[in-house]
């Protein structure tokens, strides 16, 4: 760890990224704290939102913090989890959100590859974590490297929608030309924040609407 294997047109958009200064010692961080620690999610996953959604399929983009740090829940894309895995309470707002929202039933699991095939970008801000250490891979060159993915994707794409939840994501929001794209906020999902202004948000409805809008394929929230 922590070797970059992307399989799609990610990796050539993001390859002076994995050049450059900041990522090189970022590399060295995770690779020491991969061999030293127990760390989230598995290696040949850190990279997963890029490996199920590629550059040119994305049409949304949620913004997490970090990947869950509990036993075996972070699968490399933000608020998913393997299936099998119970439901996070942040997941599990999310769905009720979409329950209330769209009328959908709640899923059987938690495994987001599902939108991510749809060109939802599940991307978090850190990609790695220790193991019970919320936020211990902060402020390690993650965040540089997330800036640029959301930088580029505003910079040259159109017509995509982003999704801000809670205050962390929303600092991101400066990074985005909203002339050109719809940028969406609203409380985190997690029980604390949820009843301040995530549930009634109807992000996924209004997400919808605006792909429609532009005659882009509209996401399935199932």
């Amino acid at each position: 760890m922590v070797e970059v294997r992307m399989a799609n047109d990610w990796k050539v958009q993001l390859s002076d990224e994995f050049k450059a200064p900041y990522f090189l010692k970022l590399k060295d961080f995770v690779r020491r704290e991969y061999q030293q620690n127990s760390c989230y999610p598995k290696g040949k996953e850190i990279f997963s939102c890029f490996d199920h959604c590629s550059f040119e399929q994305t049409k949304v983009v949620i913004l997490g913090q970090d990947p869950y740090h509990g036993f075996n829940q972070a699968n490399g894309l933000c608020f998913s989890v393997h299936k099998g895995i119970p439901f996070p309470p942040s997941l599990r707002n999310i769905f009720k959100e979409i329950q209330d929202d769209l009328g959908k039933p709640l899923p059987s699991d938690g495994d987001l590859s599902r939108w991510a095939h749809q060109g939802v970008l599940l991307l978090n801000s850190t990609l790695t974590v220790r193991s019970t250490q919320s936020g211990s891979h902060q402020n390690k060159g993650w965040e540089t490297f997330t800036d640029r993915v959301v930088g580029k994707l505003s910079e040259e794409k159109k017509d995509l929608v982003f999704l801000l939840w809670g205050a962390y994501a929303q600092k991101k929001g400066s990074l985005i030309d909203r002339s050109s794209h719809l940028v969406l906020s609203a409380a985190h999902p997690s029980p604390f924040s949820a009843p301040n202004g995530f549930f009634g948000c109807r992000h996924f409805s209004k997400t919808n609407a605006f792909l429609a809008e532009k005659y882009i394929s509209l996401i399935d929230w199932k």
